[in-house]
């Protein structure tokens, strides 16, 4: 189970929500940068960065001609999924399921290496599990992932490359050995696309709504106000126990702690993998020996099935934080995609413990089944408990008008606010549903 975080939020409970309660910082990987120092005109990319471009949207790199990074990563999302699918789909013929929802790759850059504190904590790493050390490598796996980009080899990606018109920009950056050494060549790939998701901006162009009002350079609306202030009060929305919205190490916020943690949520049935009767070669029975609900197969994270190297089962089904910039423009949420909007996540966390049997339910979408359905019962004291919003003996902490009002202040969180444009600002359906909810009730 997840430690609680050191808030420290108590001269931001007041100031924020009337000023900005910022500042600045370094810049680069692992060091987050200020809006400024990522605004287009203050960058150009590598060479390194430019292949790595290329590599980002190219089909050709995969067995079925149809996928790339930029399939599973679209910009119109943040760089998440854009499928309308809890899990994408890859392989060969592109009908391979995957067995996790698609993080963005927004503000990923920022994130450090895997290492575990001295208080057991693990922080870092990458994808949901943090099984890639660095973001190089996060970039190279799926090219030999079978239900993804589905090479065999590094030696089958690399005859794919040798086809491509930027081959020779790639050996020019890279060396001639690259185009002898698959292995190498791989290494390199992974390398170009974490210099691309590095360097350009539109990674992490800290141009929410949120960033101007950090900067002086705008107003919260009293719903977006009001939702900023559930958002840090430790007794009722408590997101910043694992999304803080100060940046300990100065400039301005990522909005996770990247740390992990088990929440308990519910199991979501649409993954085939969960499914009764899956047959899908690279699904482990897992499941078997850890009793009840008796599924075949779980997934739990920190303790694989796609990570092999941690035995220590207090981490088991825990799944990285993830940042909660650009959260409104999401398709699916957290790691199994369970939910499609930011109500129903709301609602859940306020509601797990006291109307468990709304949420958590058997494959045939009715029965009731056990709490936490998600995570085998031999695990259950890994699931955080403890922590507001979590509350078994409780009523929830947030009202539904509370809980449209974090909603709003949430979509704040979306890139691509113009301070001197504010009313192109484009805001995402659900967030444009809740505003209006939160106007009504308060009329």
């Amino acid at each position: 189970m997840k430690l609680t975080q050191a808030r420290n939020l108590s001269l931001c409970l007041a100031t924020l929500v009337l000023a900005a309660c910022g500042g600045g910082g370094g810049t680069g990987p692992g060091s987050p940068a200020t809006a400024d120092s990522n605004s287009a005109s203050s960058q150009q990319l590598s060479a390194a960065a430019q292949v790595g471009e290329q590599i980002f949207s190219d089909t050709t790199l995969s067995v079925s001609g149809k996928q790339a990074c930029s399939t599973c990563h679209a910009r119109a999302t943040g760089f998440a999924a854009n499928d309308g699918r809890a899990t994408p789909l890859g392989g060969p013929n592109m009908d391979l399921p995957g067995l996790r929802n698609t993080p963005t790759l927004m503000y990923v850059s920022f994130t450090p290496t895997f290492h575990v504190q001295v208080d057991g904590t693990p922080v870092g790493g990458f994808f949901r599990d943090g099984r890639a050390r660095s973001l190089a490598d996060q970039a190279r796996l799926p090219f030999i992932t079978p239900f993804e980009m589905a090479n065999a080899n590094s030696a089958e990606v690399l005859s794919r490359l040798k086809t491509r018109p930027y081959f020779a920009q790639f050996v020019s950056v890279f060396g001639p050995a690259v185009a002898a050494d698959p292995d190498q060549a791989l290494t390199a790939m992974g390398t170009a696309l974490a210099a691309y998701q590095t360097e350009d901006p539109d990674f992490h162009p800290f141009s929410s709504k949120f960033d101007a009002f950090q900067r002086g350079q705008a107003k919260l609306t009293p719903a977006e106000a009001r939702g900023f202030a559930l958002f840090i009060d430790p007794t009722r929305g408590d997101c910043t126990a694992c999304h803080p919205a100060v940046n300990p190490s100065g400039g301005s916020p990522l909005f996770t702690d990247h740390t992990y943690d088990d929440i308990g949520l519910p199991r979501n049935w649409s993954i085939v993998a969960n499914q009764a009767g899956s047959t899908l070669p690279y699904v482990p029975a897992n499941g078997t020996a850890l009793g009840a609900p008796g599924y075949k197969y779980y997934d739990m994270g920190l303790c694989g099935p796609l990570r092999t190297d941690i035995t220590t089962t207090s981490l088991c089904s825990n799944f990285k934080v993830p940042t909660l910039r650009n959260v409104a423009i999401r398709q699916h949420y957290f790691h199994n995609g369970v939910f499609n909007n930011l109500q129903d996540v709301m609602s859940w966390y306020v509601t797990r413990d006291t109307n468990p049997t709304h949420w958590y339910l058997q494959q045939d979408g009715v029965t009731p089944d056990i709490r936490f359905n998600d995570t085998p019962v031999a695990y259950d004291a890994n699931i955080n408990i403890v922590e507001v919003p979590y509350n078994p003996f409780l009523a929830p902490t947030l009202t539904p008008a509370q809980i449209n009002d974090l909603v709003v202040f949430l979509c704040s969180l979306t890139d691509g606010y113009d301070p001197a444009k504010p009313s192109a600002y484009n805001y995402p359906a659900q967030c444009q549903s809740a505003a209006q909810a939160a106007s009504f009730n308060q009329e």
